[in-house]
């Protein structure tokens, strides 16, 4: 198609620039004058009309040719008609726009909190600036232990980060996530850099159920099982701070610790659960959203999945 439109685009071009050759011009009346005998009083005809069209819209010939400036008002309004025409039906639909459109009947709370402006999403956090921070806690981790157990042999400290340390497989993406906690996490994040300062990044979004129950056999890490989780639904995240171009998750860091706690604040105040809160493992750097009526199954992770990666080409809101 789209070599065809350009092949039609040269076409008429170089009609328009062989128009512009007197000499082109008469060769090609001439041929049809030849051609057709009694075109060329037609053609004739069809010159004067034209001129007088044209002539006519000059203001001074308001009171002789004010039938054929009728014509003239038609036939702007014609093209200017069709022009806005053409742009409606041509203008892309954006992903924005079918996004807001699903939010609007599936989420009204969420869209009224936006105001009809859907937030877009950050670029994807670098995987060697996440694998650094791991790497750093990973040692502070270790620094500590040790000595605890130089003061105390009874005393370990066992508290790791729940985010697991396996990089490569956390996906980042941000589109796996649905709409209505995607919004939410993405107004957390902007709340966060305009009261507080904190540039938030996304550590992990969705998470298959392979993925869940590999993570789940470190009691540590989490409890949940394949679709026990939020993750598998879209409907969870684990997220870090960045500073300074590096990426921070330490909870030990006395500046990230204070990031959690309001990032917790903010995040319940869009109507999310913050992990920090939880008695058995507080995980402050996850929060997700407990859609009501959920059905944790796997044909309901594969619905509110699917419906994250809204294109405008294909989707169909009921």
């Amino acid at each position: 198609m789209i070599i065809f439109l350009m092949g039609c685009f040269l076409a008429l071009a170089l009609v328009t620039v062989l128009c512009f050759s007197y000499e082109v011009r008469v060769k090609v009346l001439d041929f049809f004058y030849d051609l057709i005998p009694q075109s060329k009083k037609r053609i004739q005809n069809a010159r004067e009309f034209a001129y007088e069209f044209n002539y006519a819209a000059a203001p001074k010939q308001i009171q002789s040719h004010w039938h054929l400036q009728q014509w003239w008002i038609l036939f702007v309004g014609f093209i200017l008609f069709a022009s806005i025409l053409v742009f409606a039906f041509t203008r892309p639909v954006t992903a924005s726009k079918v996004e807001a459109d699903y939010l609007r009947k599936a989420d009204p709370q969420i869209y009224a909190m936006l105001d009809g402006q859907v937030l877009d999403a950050p670029p994807e956090v670098e995987e060697y600036l996440v694998q650094e921070a791991m790497a750093e806690e990973a040692t502070t981790i270790e620094q500590a232990s040790i000595m605890a157990s130089t003061f105390n042999p009874e005393i370990q400290d066992i508290h790791t980060h729940s985010f697991s340390t396996d990089v490569p497989s956390a996906d980042r993406k941000w589109h796996k996530m649905n709409p209505r906690y995607k919004q939410r996490l993405l107004m957390v994040f902007k709340l966060m850099q305009e009261r507080h300062g904190y540039e938030m990044v996304l550590l992990e979004g969705y998470r298959s159920p392979e993925r869940q129950n590999n993570l789940a056999t470190n009691k540590n890490t989490t409890r949940a099982k394949g679709f026990q989780s939020y993750h598998q639904f879209g409907l969870a995240a684990d997220v870090a701070f960045k500073r300074n171009g590096k990426v921070v998750i330490s909870e030990r860091d006395p500046w990230a610790m204070r990031g959690y706690q309001l990032y917790g604040e903010v995040a319940e105040s869009v109507g999310l659960t913050w992990g920090g809160r939880w008695k058995s493992i507080q995980d402050y750097g996850h929060t997700e959203y407990r859609m009501p009526g959920l059905k944790k199954t796997a044909e309901m992770a594969a619905l509110l999945t699917s419906e994250g990666q809204l294109q405008a080409s294909n989707i169909k809101i009921e």
